[in-house]
């Protein structure tokens, strides 16, 4: 697996650049990562961040879009607000979990 340094530490990603281990996580990387891709968090980005990071934690895989509306209670159209043009991908990436299943 690749490696790649990000806020100043070593992280394994894959060739998209997700981390490929979900425990080298944290918020502070979560932030540095929201900012590589343009995106500035609020408690909102957090309120589903965590979401999607429980989830995982509860299920063993990142959750889709359609799950975040409706067990993370985050309406879609807020979700698009959030993170702009693809959201799934993007809250994944900055929560450090795999592309959810069906994301391209």
């Amino acid at each position: 697996m690749p490696v790649t340094t990000i806020d100043s530490r070593q992280v394994h990603v894959n060739e998209e650049g997700f981390l490929t281990d979900p425990t080298e996580w944290d918020e502070a990387l979560g932030s540095a990562l929201a900012t590589q891709i343009g995106i500035q968090l609020g408690d909102d980005h957090w309120k589903a961040i965590r979401f999607l990071r429980k989830d995982f934690d509860a299920n063993g895989e990142t959750p889709t879009l359609r799950r975040v509306t409706v067990a993370g209670g985050i309406p879609t159209k807020q979700l698009f607000q959030l993170f702009p043009q693809k959201p799934a991908k993007k809250m994944a990436y900055i929560a450090g979990l795999p592309k959810p299943h069906g994301c391209v």
